[in-house]
């Protein structure tokens, strides 16, 4: 009791000089609470990569032992991995890589890139790209959800221009970075052959898709020259739209060609039909962003505002 009343008699003897002091602790908290980081989770940085591969229509089974197998070889050369994990799924391929503790995670990913590209040329050679990889940490989830829907566009068209253009423009805000687009594909035509058919006319699946791999490849087409003068050639082999596909020539039978309508459907679609996004019940693509390692969310988010 005396302690107390001791500590307390300054500040009852001195009522204003209580308040000013009063004020400015307060006002120095207030100042000092814009300049807090904002996070759910406390910024740290643990040894874990995350290594992506896709390769549309492979089944489960094959993304497995095509693409995930050649790469678990590689990165189990790498040191200080503890855990590797994998899982397949139709057409994707996902990878976690754990280290120790001590080991930097700039240096265990210059090693996982290095694995990757030691093991390309065991991956098949009609991937579509490289496998990415990212590191992974507990707190880095998304900070903002865009949905984006329209009563007139295809899902579709709009992946396509949020993929390419609006997740482009957000990932330049400062404080954002990476934004991945979700809910539908990009466009693509599907060739859905009816197996009866190809048969009435003696060709082969594998025959279909020679085809239309040689009729969709932009390669060089050389040059025209005589003693003066020298042109180039140029054009692409590439076709965007199914009713370019149809008329394609892919066997001969009888004397007559073949084309690709006499023996599939051909249509405008997707490239993944079984990715679907859903806001407010109705078809939508989801843009989810996410913020830099140390970047202020609810800042972050005001620059995107």
């Amino acid at each position: 009791m005396n302690f107390s009343s001791n500590f307390s008699a300054p500040f009852i003897r001195r009522p204003v000089a209580t308040s000013l002091l009063t004020f400015a602790i307060f006002l120095s908290g207030a100042v000092a609470f814009r300049f807090l980081p904002v996070a759910p989770l406390p910024q740290v940085d643990f040894p874990t990569i995350g290594v992506g591969a896709g390769l549309p229509g492979a089944s489960p089974e094959t993304m497995a032992s095509a693409v995930a197998t050649p790469l678990e070889r590689q990165f189990g050369r790498i040191a200080g991995v503890t855990q590797m994990t994998s899982s397949s799924g139709l057409g994707s391929t996902s990878i976690t890589l754990q280290f120790d503790l001590n080991r930097d995670i700039n240096a265990a990913a210059r090693d996982v890139q290095a694995a990757i590209n030691a093991a390309r040329s065991q991956l098949p050679a009609d991937l579509p790209g490289q496998p990415g990889y990212r590191k992974v940490n507990p707190a880095d989830s998304p900070i903002m959800l865009l949905a984006l829907s329209s009563e007139n566009i295809p899902p579709a068209q709009i992946y396509d221009a949020a993929d390419s253009i609006l997740a482009q423009k957000l990932a330049q805000v400062e404080g954002v970075g990476q934004v991945f687009t979700w809910g539908s594909s990009r466009p693509a035509v599907r060739v859905e052959v009816n197996p009866y058919q190809l048969n009435s006319y003696g060709i082969s699946l594998e025959t279909v898709r020679k085809s239309l791999q040689s009729a969709n490849a932009n390669l060089a087409k050389g040059t025209l020259s005589d003693s003066q003068q020298n042109w180039t050639v140029t054009d692409t082999d590439q076709l965007f739209k199914a009713y370019e596909y149809q008329p394609l020539i892919v066997a001969g039978h009888v004397g007559a060609p073949v084309r690709l309508r006499d023996v599939a459907e051909v249509l405008d679609s997707v490239e993944d039909t079984r990715n679907l996004g859903l806001y407010g019940g109705k078809p939508a693509v989801l843009l989810a962003v996410f913020r830099q390692p140390g970047a202020n969310m609810i800042e972050t988010r005001r620059e995107h505002d």
